[in-house]
Protein backbone atom coordinates (compact mmCIF):
# COMPACT_ATOMS: atom_id res chain seq x y z
CA UNK A 1 0.00 0.00 0.00
CA UNK A 2 1.26 3.32 -0.77
CA UNK A 3 1.55 5.45 2.34
CA UNK A 4 0.87 9.21 2.03
CA UNK A 5 3.84 12.47 3.31
CA UNK A 6 1.90 14.66 5.38
CA UNK A 7 0.53 17.15 3.08
CA UNK A 8 -0.47 19.63 5.60
CA UNK A 9 2.97 19.91 8.50
CA UNK A 10 1.70 23.17 9.73
CA UNK A 11 -1.53 24.93 11.49
CA UNK A 12 -2.27 26.95 8.26
CA UNK A 13 -5.61 29.50 7.27
CA UNK A 14 -6.77 31.69 4.75
CA UNK A 15 -7.42 34.88 4.94
CA UNK A 16 -8.04 37.84 2.66
CA UNK A 17 -6.44 41.30 2.15
CA UNK A 18 -9.04 43.97 1.93
CA UNK A 19 -13.05 43.83 2.84
CA UNK A 20 -14.22 43.43 -0.72
CA UNK A 21 -16.91 40.97 -1.45
CA UNK A 22 -15.43 39.50 -4.31
CA UNK A 23 -12.28 39.07 -2.07
CA UNK A 24 -13.88 37.22 0.85
CA UNK A 25 -15.89 35.37 -1.53
CA UNK A 26 -12.63 33.46 -3.79
CA UNK A 27 -10.91 33.13 -0.17
CA UNK A 28 -14.41 31.68 1.38
CA UNK A 29 -14.42 29.36 -1.93
CA UNK A 30 -10.90 28.22 -1.19
CA UNK A 31 -11.58 27.47 2.42
CA UNK A 32 -13.92 25.33 1.42
CA UNK A 33 -11.89 23.42 -1.37
CA UNK A 34 -8.37 23.14 1.16
CA UNK A 35 -10.75 22.46 4.56
CA UNK A 36 -8.82 25.38 5.96
CA UNK A 37 -10.09 27.94 8.35
CA UNK A 38 -11.03 31.40 7.10
CA UNK A 39 -9.63 34.28 9.01
CA UNK A 40 -8.56 37.92 9.58
CA UNK A 41 -4.99 37.80 8.55
CA UNK A 42 -2.26 38.06 10.66
CA UNK A 43 -4.36 36.15 13.33
CA UNK A 44 -3.09 34.33 16.16
CA UNK A 45 -2.42 30.79 16.56
CA UNK A 46 -1.31 30.08 12.97
CA UNK A 47 2.36 29.36 11.32
CA UNK A 48 1.40 31.03 8.05
CA UNK A 49 -1.72 32.02 6.01
CA UNK A 50 -2.41 31.57 2.07
CA UNK A 51 -3.97 35.24 1.47
CA UNK A 52 -6.36 35.94 -1.70
CA UNK A 53 -5.37 39.52 -2.76
CA UNK A 54 -6.34 41.73 -5.31
CA UNK A 55 -3.50 40.32 -7.50
CA UNK A 56 -2.70 37.12 -7.01
CA UNK A 57 -3.34 34.21 -4.23
CA UNK A 58 -0.19 34.25 -1.68
CA UNK A 59 1.27 32.08 0.95
CA UNK A 60 3.06 34.20 4.37
CA UNK A 61 4.60 32.99 7.04
CA UNK A 62 2.79 34.48 10.27
CA UNK A 63 4.71 36.97 12.69
CA UNK A 64 6.50 39.95 11.78
CA UNK A 65 9.47 39.24 9.53
CA UNK A 66 8.31 35.83 8.45
CA UNK A 67 8.78 34.62 5.42
CA UNK A 68 6.86 35.74 1.90
CA UNK A 69 4.96 35.89 0.39
CA UNK A 70 5.29 32.97 -1.62
CA UNK A 71 3.59 33.07 -5.20
CA UNK A 72 3.67 31.52 -8.39
CA UNK A 73 4.42 34.19 -11.47
CA UNK A 74 5.05 33.52 -15.25
CA UNK A 75 5.19 36.93 -16.15
CA UNK A 76 7.54 39.10 -15.20
CA UNK A 77 11.07 38.83 -13.59
CA UNK A 78 12.88 35.81 -13.96
CA UNK A 79 10.75 33.99 -15.33
CA UNK A 80 9.30 36.34 -18.17
CA UNK A 81 12.92 36.54 -18.98
CA UNK A 82 13.60 32.61 -19.41
CA UNK A 83 10.72 32.64 -21.12
CA UNK A 84 12.00 34.68 -23.87
CA UNK A 85 15.27 32.62 -23.86
CA UNK A 86 13.64 28.95 -23.44
CA UNK A 87 13.50 28.20 -27.39
CA UNK A 88 16.28 26.74 -27.45
CA UNK A 89 17.33 22.69 -27.41
CA UNK A 90 21.01 23.74 -25.79
CA UNK A 91 19.25 24.31 -22.56
CA UNK A 92 20.06 21.15 -20.10
CA UNK A 93 17.06 20.14 -18.62
CA UNK A 94 16.25 19.94 -23.16
CA UNK A 95 19.22 17.44 -23.37
CA UNK A 96 18.35 15.19 -20.22
CA UNK A 97 14.28 14.99 -21.34
CA UNK A 98 15.59 13.92 -24.69
CA UNK A 99 13.84 16.85 -26.25
CA UNK A 100 15.30 17.54 -29.53
CA UNK A 101 12.39 19.41 -31.76
CA UNK A 102 9.74 17.38 -31.37
CA UNK A 103 7.02 17.74 -28.63
CA UNK A 104 7.40 15.04 -26.13
CA UNK A 105 4.48 13.86 -23.47
CA UNK A 106 5.87 14.56 -19.90
CA UNK A 107 4.58 13.86 -16.40
CA UNK A 108 6.28 16.48 -13.71
CA UNK A 109 5.49 14.13 -11.07
CA UNK A 110 6.82 16.71 -8.23
CA UNK A 111 5.19 20.29 -9.59
CA UNK A 112 5.72 22.20 -6.75
CA UNK A 113 5.63 25.99 -7.76
CA UNK A 114 5.90 24.86 -11.65
CA UNK A 115 8.81 26.06 -12.53
CA UNK A 116 9.84 23.11 -14.46
CA UNK A 117 6.89 22.44 -15.60
CA UNK A 118 6.78 25.58 -17.69
CA UNK A 119 10.58 25.49 -18.52
CA UNK A 120 9.23 22.34 -20.42
CA UNK A 121 5.86 23.78 -21.87
CA UNK A 122 8.51 26.33 -22.99
CA UNK A 123 10.82 24.03 -25.09
CA UNK A 124 7.84 22.86 -27.08
CA UNK A 125 6.89 19.62 -24.51
CA UNK A 126 2.98 18.79 -23.50
CA UNK A 127 3.16 18.82 -19.87
CA UNK A 128 1.42 17.43 -17.18
CA UNK A 129 1.93 18.52 -13.72
CA UNK A 130 1.33 16.51 -10.43
CA UNK A 131 1.23 18.14 -7.34
CA UNK A 132 0.07 16.41 -3.83
CA UNK A 133 -0.12 19.42 -1.70
CA UNK A 134 -3.24 21.29 -2.28
CA UNK A 135 -1.70 24.45 -0.77
CA UNK A 136 1.09 24.34 -3.24
CA UNK A 137 -1.25 23.04 -6.21
CA UNK A 138 -3.57 26.04 -5.24
CA UNK A 139 -0.71 28.63 -5.76
CA UNK A 140 -0.03 26.97 -8.46
CA UNK A 141 -3.27 27.10 -10.11
CA UNK A 142 -3.56 30.40 -9.35
CA UNK A 143 -0.20 31.58 -11.25
CA UNK A 144 -1.18 29.33 -14.61
CA UNK A 145 -4.86 31.16 -14.42
CA UNK A 146 -2.65 34.65 -15.00
CA UNK A 147 -0.57 33.18 -17.21
CA UNK A 148 -3.38 32.19 -19.19
CA UNK A 149 -4.78 35.98 -19.98
CA UNK A 150 -0.68 37.04 -21.23
CA UNK A 151 -0.88 37.27 -25.30
CA UNK A 152 2.81 35.20 -25.31
CA UNK A 153 2.96 33.59 -22.51
CA UNK A 154 -0.83 31.76 -22.55
CA UNK A 155 -1.25 29.83 -25.69
CA UNK A 156 2.16 27.91 -23.90
CA UNK A 157 -0.05 27.12 -20.63
CA UNK A 158 -3.33 26.70 -22.09
CA UNK A 159 -2.15 24.74 -24.63
CA UNK A 160 0.91 22.32 -23.20
CA UNK A 161 0.75 22.53 -19.55
CA UNK A 162 -1.93 20.99 -17.57
CA UNK A 163 -2.30 20.77 -13.62
CA UNK A 164 -3.12 17.83 -11.72
CA UNK A 165 -3.73 17.47 -7.49
CA UNK A 166 -2.88 14.28 -6.54
CA UNK A 167 -0.31 11.77 -5.38
CA UNK A 168 2.04 10.98 -8.61
CA UNK A 169 2.56 7.23 -7.08
CA UNK A 170 -1.29 6.72 -7.08
CA UNK A 171 -1.79 8.04 -10.48
CA UNK A 172 1.13 6.72 -12.34
CA UNK A 173 0.30 3.34 -11.38
CA UNK A 174 -2.77 3.77 -12.48
CA UNK A 175 -2.22 5.11 -16.00
CA UNK A 176 -3.08 3.13 -19.02
CA UNK A 177 -0.59 2.05 -22.03
CA UNK A 178 -2.16 4.37 -24.26
CA UNK A 179 -1.18 7.30 -21.34
CA UNK A 180 2.11 6.21 -20.44
CA UNK A 181 4.53 9.20 -21.23
CA UNK A 182 7.78 9.72 -22.83
CA UNK A 183 9.40 10.93 -19.64
CA UNK A 184 8.48 11.26 -16.29
CA UNK A 185 10.28 14.18 -14.65
CA UNK A 186 11.06 14.16 -10.63
CA UNK A 187 12.35 17.00 -8.43
CA UNK A 188 12.15 15.49 -5.19
CA UNK A 189 11.73 18.56 -1.82
CA UNK A 190 15.76 18.07 -0.30
CA UNK A 191 17.54 20.88 1.25
CA UNK A 192 18.46 23.89 -1.08
CA UNK A 193 21.85 25.11 -1.01
CA UNK A 194 21.58 28.24 -2.98
CA UNK A 195 22.37 31.34 -1.72
CA UNK A 196 19.72 33.08 -3.45
CA UNK A 197 17.59 34.65 -0.63
CA UNK A 198 14.75 34.07 -2.78
CA UNK A 199 15.10 29.96 -3.23
CA UNK A 200 15.71 29.92 0.32
CA UNK A 201 12.37 31.50 1.65
CA UNK A 202 10.13 29.60 -0.89
CA UNK A 203 11.84 26.15 -0.02
CA UNK A 204 11.17 27.39 3.62
CA UNK A 205 7.51 27.78 3.32
CA UNK A 206 6.78 25.10 0.97
CA UNK A 207 8.24 22.46 2.86
CA UNK A 208 6.75 24.36 5.83
CA UNK A 209 2.99 23.40 4.50
CA UNK A 210 4.22 20.67 2.37
CA UNK A 211 6.70 18.42 4.29
CA UNK A 212 9.82 16.94 2.51
CA UNK A 213 9.66 13.74 0.31
CA UNK A 214 10.56 11.04 2.61
CA UNK A 215 8.76 8.77 -0.17
CA UNK A 216 11.12 9.99 -3.48
CA UNK A 217 12.11 6.33 -3.45
CA UNK A 218 9.10 4.61 -3.84
CA UNK A 219 8.07 7.49 -6.26
CA UNK A 220 10.94 6.50 -8.65
CA UNK A 221 9.98 3.19 -8.69
CA UNK A 222 6.17 3.41 -9.73
CA UNK A 223 7.68 6.06 -12.59
CA UNK A 224 10.32 3.15 -13.86
CA UNK A 225 7.77 1.18 -14.31
CA UNK A 226 5.23 3.90 -16.15
CA UNK A 227 7.40 5.91 -18.61
CA UNK A 228 7.77 4.94 -22.11
CA UNK A 229 11.28 6.58 -22.64
CA UNK A 230 13.02 7.78 -19.70
CA UNK A 231 12.66 9.14 -15.89
CA UNK A 232 15.04 12.07 -15.04
CA UNK A 233 15.54 12.66 -11.56
CA UNK A 234 16.53 16.40 -10.14
CA UNK A 235 19.44 16.47 -7.35
CA UNK A 236 21.71 18.63 -6.22
CA UNK A 237 25.27 18.12 -7.57
CA UNK A 238 26.51 15.99 -5.10
CA UNK A 239 23.64 14.19 -3.77
CA UNK A 240 22.88 10.90 -3.66
CA UNK A 241 21.05 8.75 -6.65
CA UNK A 242 17.52 7.85 -6.07
CA UNK A 243 17.56 3.71 -5.30
CA UNK A 244 20.36 2.69 -8.04
CA UNK A 245 22.55 4.93 -9.70
CA UNK A 246 21.06 6.61 -12.90
CA UNK A 247 22.44 5.28 -16.56
CA UNK A 248 23.86 8.37 -17.02
CA UNK A 249 23.73 12.06 -15.95
CA UNK A 250 23.88 15.88 -17.39
CA UNK A 251 25.73 17.73 -14.99
CA UNK A 252 25.40 21.62 -14.06
CA UNK A 253 27.54 23.81 -11.73
CA UNK A 254 25.08 23.18 -8.81
CA UNK A 255 22.16 20.11 -9.97
CA UNK A 256 22.43 17.63 -12.12
CA UNK A 257 19.54 15.52 -13.78
CA UNK A 258 20.09 11.74 -13.36
CA UNK A 259 18.33 9.85 -16.03
CA UNK A 260 16.75 6.18 -16.00
CA UNK A 261 16.30 4.63 -19.70
CA UNK A 262 13.24 2.77 -19.65
CA UNK A 263 13.68 0.63 -21.51
CA UNK A 264 17.62 1.17 -22.02
CA UNK A 265 18.04 3.82 -24.91
CA UNK A 266 21.69 4.86 -26.15
CA UNK A 267 23.72 8.00 -24.18
CA UNK A 268 23.29 11.09 -25.82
Amino acid sequence: MLTSRRINVASIAIAFESDSPQLRWAAQGLSEHLKLPLVVAGSSGFDAFLVVTDSRLELRAAGRGGIGPVYVDFLTGRMRQRHRELASMRQLIARAVGFKGKPLAVIDATAGLGRDAFVLACLGCNVTAIERSPIIAALLADGLKRADADPQVGPIVRERLRLIEGDSRELLSKLSSADRPDVIYIDPMFPHRAKNALVKKEMRLCRLVAGDDPDADELLRVALAAAQGRVVVKRWLRAPALVRPPAFAYKGRAIRYDVYPCPLIPVL
